[in-house]
């Protein structure tokens, strides 16, 4: 998804001590990944739900059915 590298995510990692403090980090960190947990569960739904429609959009048909 990123390329970063350790030097990079370390520069992020200072800037966000500086901006947020010691306290706070762990919250932030548990919140952003509470937030990414739930965004991949919903793409998770959405792809389920997905997949289920075309397969029923590419079930055989009845002959009864087509006339």
């Amino acid at each position: 998804m990123f390329n970063f590298s350790m030097p990079e995510l370390l520069v992020i990692l200072v800037i966000a001590l500086m901006v947020f403090g010691p306290a706070k980090l762990p919250e932030i960190g548990k919140a952003v990944g509470k937030g990414f947990k739930e965004f991949r569960s919903a793409t998770d739904d959405i792809k389920t739900e997905t997949q289920k429609a075309i397969t029923l959009d590419t079930l055989p048909t009845k002959k009864e059915d087509l006339k």
